[in-house]
C-alpha cells in the first residue's frame, strides 16, 4: 500500500510522447518541489520515501521519464537526449500549472535539471542534485576498462554494463549487479529488491537507447554540460555519498563548483541515499526548500526547565487492539508514579477509538499517519498473512510515520517517548541518533524475525540480515534506548538463533532487555465472579457461550466465516450452545452470513469482559487475546494466520509454556465437521493453565518512571 496517494494525476504530451505525472497537495500558495525522473531503468516510484513527507510541507510533482513507468517508450537513441528530457520537464510543469519549482534529481536527472535551470531561469527556484551523473571528465577506472558498445569476452563486474550483454539475455543479470552496486551499504536488501523489480519493467532495448543517447552512440552527439552549468543562477545543493560506486563523489563536487552551489557529503552512503537513508535526505530537501521559500516561523516560547510540566508521547502500535489495552494500563500506572504527567498519544485507527473512549489525548498530528492496519489487510489473503514480508513492504509507510513523529518532537517538548512496537521510531532513531532529544523507552513482546519454512534459504537470509542490523544497532548505539522492556518473561522467548553467526534469541534478549512480565490490559481478579459477570452481560445462568473474535484488523474475516459454517453442526452436538461473533472495528457485520444461535456484533469495547465470561473462545493466534483467555482460565481454540511468523512461532511457544489453548491449523478449521467437533470437545472444559502474573503493567511503569 502506498503511504500517500496523489491528489490528481494525468499525462503531459509532447510530440506524441505521453508523460505520466502525479501531483501531491493542492495548495497553490505552497512551494512546488518536482522530483525529477532518473535513468529510465526505474520509474518515479523510487521517490516513494520522499513524497509523503515532502507533500505535508510542499506541493510535490513526480513524473515517469520517457522510456519507463506509465510514460511512452519512443524508439531510438535520439529520443532520449538531455534536451528531450529537459523539454519533457517543461511540458510537465505546464500540464500541472506549475509556474516555478525546486527541482530535485537523482543521478542521470541532474543534467536535465541543469538544462532547464540554465535555459529557463524563471521556472526554476532551486536545484538539489543527489548523486549526480553528469558526464564530467572524472576517472572511474573500474567502469572505463570495459567499452559499453563493444562485444566483450567476459561478463564479470562492470563488464555487465554492456549493450550486447543486455540484448543477449543478460538484462536481469545486469540489474542485480547494478543495484547491488548502487546500494553498497550493508542491510540494503529491500532497496535492491525494489529497484531490481522496477528495472524489470523496462525492456533492454529501451535501456540501450537511453544509454546510447547519454554516451553519444547511435548518431547522438552529446553536448558538453560544463558551459551549461556556468549559466545556472538559482541556488544549487549537491548531495553525494562518499561510498558511491556508480558515480564517484568528484562528479558531485565538480557540479557544485561549476554552478556555484554547495556540496554535502554523506559518509558511508552509496548511490541511492534517498532510498537507503530517507530521513537524512528528506531533511536536507526540506531545509533547502525552506531556505529558498522562507515562511513565517511559528511563534515560539521558552519555559524554565523546572517550570515545565512533565510530558510524555506514547506510541501504540495499530496492529491489533491488544497494544492499546496494555498501553492504557501502563499509562495508568505511570500516572501513579507521576500524577502531574501529561501524556499525548500518537496512534492510528482503531487504537484511537480505544484511547478516545478512555478519555486520552490523541495528538492532532495522528491524522497524518499512514494506516498500517490498512496495509496489513491489503497484504492478507484467506487467513494468510506473511507478516515478515508485509512489514518489509510497509517501508514507505514507516518512513512517512517517522516523519510525522519527527515533526511532533521538534515542535513540542517531550521528556519521554514510549514506543510499544513502534518499529519506525526505533529503527530510524538508531539510523539517525542525532534526532533523539528525549528519554526513549521501547517495548515489545517478541524479539527476532523468523523465516517461514516455505520461504526457503532466501527468506532465511533476509530474516537473518534484519536481525543482524538490529544487533549492530544495539551494539553501537545503546544510548538510543534508555530502557528496553520485554513484555513477558525469559522463558517466553523462543529457543532459536537470530541467524547464522548471530547469538541465540534468548541470550541476546536477556543481555539487552529488562523483563516486565506479561501486561494484561485489565486485572483478572476484577472479573473473577463469572456468574455475576454473565448476568451483567445478559447471558443466562446455565447456557454455554462461545465467543468468536479475530482482533482489530480485517484480516480475520475468513475465520469468522469458517466458524459460522460450523455453527449448526456444533449446536447439534452441544444443545443450546450460543455463539457471539465479534466482527471488530474493521469488518462490516452485515457482510457475514446469519446462522441460528449466532449473534453477530461489531466492535465490543468491553470484549475482555465477554471473554472472561465465556465457556469457550475461538480466536486467531494473536498474543493479547490468547493471554487474556489464559489469565482468565478460559478454554479456547486458536488458529494462527498462515505464514505469520509471530503467531506460529513466538505466540505458540508462549502458549505452550502456559499449557494454554488448543491450536488448530486453518486447514483443519476449514472442515466444518472437524471444527464443530473441536468446539464441542473444548466448550466448558476444565483447564490446567499456568497462572499469569497480574502486575506486569506496574512493573513496566516502574521501569519507565525514572526516565521522566
Amino acid at each position: 500500500m502506498r503511504a500517500r496517494l496523489p491528489d490528481h494525476d494525468g499525462y503531459a504530451e509532447r510530440e506524441g510522447v505521453k508523460l505520466a505525472y502525479e501531483v501531491f497537495g493542492d495548495d497553490p500558495a505552497a512551494p512546488t518541489v518536482v522530483l525529477m525522473p532518473t535513468w529510465s531503468i526505474i520509474h518515479s516510484r523510487h521517490w516513494k520515501a520522499q513524497v509523503p513527507y515532502l507533500a505535508r510541507h510542499f506541493r510535490v510533482v513526480t513524473f515517469d521519464g520517457r522510456g519507463c513507468g506509465r510514460s511512452s517508450r519512443p524508439e531510438g537513441a535520439a529520443a532520449y537526449t538531455d534536451g528531450e528530457f529537459a523539454a519533457d520537464t517543461l511540458a510537465v510543469l505546464d500540464a500541472t500549472s506549475t509556474d516555478q519549482a525546486v527541482l530535485v534529481t537523482l543521478s542521470s536527472g541532474a543534467p536535465w535539471a541543469v538544462h532547464v535551470a540554465a535555459d529557463h531561469p524563471d521556472r526554476v527556484r532551486g536545484l538539489l542534485a543527489i548523486a549526480p551523473a553528469c558526464g564530467f571528465d572524472v576517472a572511474h577506472p573500474e567502469r572505463e576498462q570495459f567499452i559499453w558498445s563493444e562485444r566483450l569476452d567476459t561478463a564479470d563486474g562492470w563488464a555487465k554494463y554492456n549493450r550486447h550483454h543486455w540484448l543477449g539475455g543478460g538484462h536481469d543479470d545486469f540489474l542485480r549487479f547494478f543495484f547491488a552496486e548502487m546500494f553498497s551499504e550493508p542491510h540494503s536488501t529491500k532497496q535492491i529488491e525494489d529497484t531490481v523489480g522496477w528495472g524489470r519493467e523496462t525492456d533492454p532495448h529501451t535501456l540501450v537507447a537511453t544509454t546510447a543517447a547519454r554516451l553519444g552512440f547511435d548518431g547522438v552527439v552529446c553536448e558538453d554540460l560544463e558551459p551549461v552549468c556556468a549559466r545556472v543562477r538559482c541556488p544549487v545543493l549537491v548531495v553525494h555519498g562518499d561510498e558511491d560506486r556508480i558515480r564517484p563523489p568528484a562528479v558531485g563536487e565538480r557540479l557544485a563548483e561549476l554552478t556555484g552551489g554547495s556540496f554535502v557529503s554523506l559518509p558511508g552512503a552509496g548511490h541511492g541515499p534517498h532510498a537507503r537513508h530517507p530521513v537524512a535526505v528528506n531533511g536536507l530537501i526540506k531545509d533547502f526548500v525552506d531556505e529558498i521559500h522562507p515562511r513565517r516561523p511559528p511563534r515560539r516560547s521558552w519555559t524554565r526547565s523546572l517550570a515545565r510540566p512533565k510530558r510524555a508521547l506514547y506510541l501504540s502500535s495499530p496492529i491489533g487492539l491488544g497494544h492499546a489495552r496494555r498501553d492504557l494500563a501502563i499509562a495508568g500506572e505511570l500516572r501513579a508514579h507521576h500524577p502531574d504527567i501529561q501524556i499525548d498519544w500518537l496512534a492510528q485507527d482503531p487504537v484511537t477509538r480505544v484511547l478516545e473512549r478512555a478519555g486520552e489525548t490523541v495528538h492532532p498530528a495522528a491524522a497524518w499517519l499512514a494506516s498500517e492496519s490498512s496495509h496489513i489487510e491489503g497484504e492478507a489473503a484467506e487467513h494468510d498473512l506473511h507478516a515478515f514480508q508485509a512489514i518489509r513492504r510497509m517501508d514507505e509507510i514507516l518512513v512517512n510515520n517517522f516523519g510525522v513523529f519527527r515533526d511532533v518532537v521538534e515542535d513540542d517538548h517531550y521528556d519521554l517517548v514510549i514506543g510499544d512496537e513502534a518499529w519506525d521510531v526505533d529503527y530510524f532513531l538508531h539510523e539517525n541518533p542525532e534526532l533523539k532529544r528525549f528519554s526513549f523507552a521501547w517495548m515489545t513482546d517478541f524479539v527476532g524475525w523468523l523465516p517461514m519454512p516455505e520461504g526457503g534459504e532466501h527468506e532465511a537470509m533476509l530474516a537473518a540480515d534484519y536481525n543482524a542490523e538490529m544487533v549492530e544497532h544495539r551494539a553501537r548505539l545503546r544510548r538510543v534506548r534508555d530502557r528496553s522492556v520485554f513484555v513477558g518473561d525469559p522463558d517466553d522467548i523462543v529457543p532459536d538463533d537470530l541467524g547464522p553467526g548471530l547469538p541465540p534469541i534468548r541470550q541476546w534478549t536477556e543481555d539487552n532487555f529488562e523483563f516486565a512480565g506479561y501486561v494484561n490490559g485489565h486485572d483478572p481478579a476484577s472479573l473473577a465472579d463469572r456468574e455475576a459477570l454473565r448476568i451483567e452481560l445478559g447471558y443466562r445462568p446455565h447456557e454455554q457461550v462461545c465467543i468468536v473474535t479475530v482482533g482489530g484488523s480485517g484480516v480475520g474475516e475468513p475465520l469468522l466465516r469458517r466458524v459460522l459454517d460450523a455453527v449448526p453442526l456444533a449446536r447439534r452436538q452441544v444443545d443450546g450452545l450460543r455463539f457471539v461473533i465479534v466482527a471488530g472495528p474493521r469488518i462490516d457485520p452485515a457482510r457475514l452470513p446469519r446462522r441460528r444461535g449466532a449473534r453477530i456484533v461489531g466492535y465490543l469495547p468491553d470484549l475482555h469482559r465477554h471473554l472472561a465470561a465465556c465457556d469457550l473462545a475461538v480466536v486467531q493466534g494473536g498474543l493479547t487475546t490468547c493471554m487474556e483467555l489464559t489469565a482468565n482460565r478460559r478454554p479456547f481454540i486458536y488458529v494462527p494466520l498462515r505464514n505469520h511468523f509471530e503467531q506460529n512461532f513466538h505466540v505458540r511457544h508462549r502458549l505452550d509454556r502456559y499449557r494454554a489453548g488448543r491450536c488448530m491449523t486453518y486447514h483443519e478449521a476449514s472442515d466444518p465437521d472437524a471444527l464443530a467437533a473441536a468446539i464441542a470437545a473444548e466448550v466448558g472444559r476444565t483447564v490446567d493453565y499456568r497462572p499469569v502474573a497480574s502486575d506486569g503493567a506496574a512493573r513496566a511503569a516502574a521501569l519507565i518512571a525514572d526516565l521522566v
